[in-house]
């Protein structure tokens, strides 16, 4: 277990004109080099809790505190579950443009654009109008803008949603990859099995609170559970969740 990255102490949202709180006491510690997870049923916060940590949002109470190891800055990329990009430019048009917005000169745009572009599989296609691509490359293209500017700290919502096979195995792969290189990941889906082999630790939120918090292995065997699916199941029921 590396150094505390992110602390987060009695954390909570309320939005405007709302009755209640989407989400309330949460206290969680993410550690350097982590892989976290952030599950649990619609509607539990899930991304809530993720716009707060990103800095999307703002809490209405609680903080947030970053521990950076060094004088540098934590940097943040963040890659969303809907598609973030322009689809009448071409991957290395969006990739330029980006890269502006993330301040890089153009040296480093267009030395992080061809190793980026190269490593997920889209060095082919730089030059082609995203509107032509697969969605596993849209996939993988929407991965490269959130990685574009070498974050300290990741955020994923959903990254393989809607994808074939292969581009979510060279997807989780290459996040491994990044990973082990030190970036610290923390990652939201509702494919359990996916989770359950991508993440070292998970907070499962619901109703706005963190009802579980530890390593995976330790879940399962202290909620007498196989899978991560049962673990998920035996804490938050087995009723439907998407009503209004």
């Amino acid at each position: 277990m590396g150094k505390p990255l992110i602390v987060v102490e009695d954390l909570g949202k309320k939005y405007k004109n709302a009755k209640d709180f989407s989400l309330q006491h949460v206290s969680i510690s993410i550690s350097e080099g982590d892989k976290f997870g952030v599950l649990g049923p619609n509607g539990a916060g899930k991304t809530t809790l993720v716009s707060l940590l990103s800095g999307i949002l703002h809490p209405s109470e609680g903080k947030i505190t970053y521990l950076s190891k060094s004088s540098e800055p934590v940097k943040i990329g963040f890659v969303p579950q809907d598609l973030a990009f322009y689809d009448e430019l071409t991957a290395s048009q969006n990739l330029e443009y980006f890269g502006a917005l993330y301040r890089l000169s153009r040296n480093e745009i267009a030395k992080q654009s061809e190793n980026i572009l190269t490593l997920l599989g889209l060095s082919g296609v730089s030059d082609k109008k995203v509107k032509t691509f697969s969605g596993g490359m849209k996939r993988r293209l929407n991965l490269a803008i959130g990685i574009l500017h070498n974050p300290t700290v990741l955020f994923l919502d959903e990254p393989t949603v809607g994808v074939d096979i292969q581009s979510k195995n060279a997807i989780i792969q290459f996040l491994n990859k990044l990973n082990r290189q030190g970036t610290t990941i923390i990652y939201t889906s509702h494919h359990l099995p996916e989770a359950e082999e991508f993440c070292d630790n998970i907070a499962i939120l619901d109703y706005g609170q963190v009802i579980a918090l530890d390593e995976i292995s330790a879940l399962k065997e202290s909620n007498k559970a196989v899978s991560l699916m049962d673990v998920m199941l035996k804490l938050t029921g087995e009723g439907y969740r998407d009503h209004v």
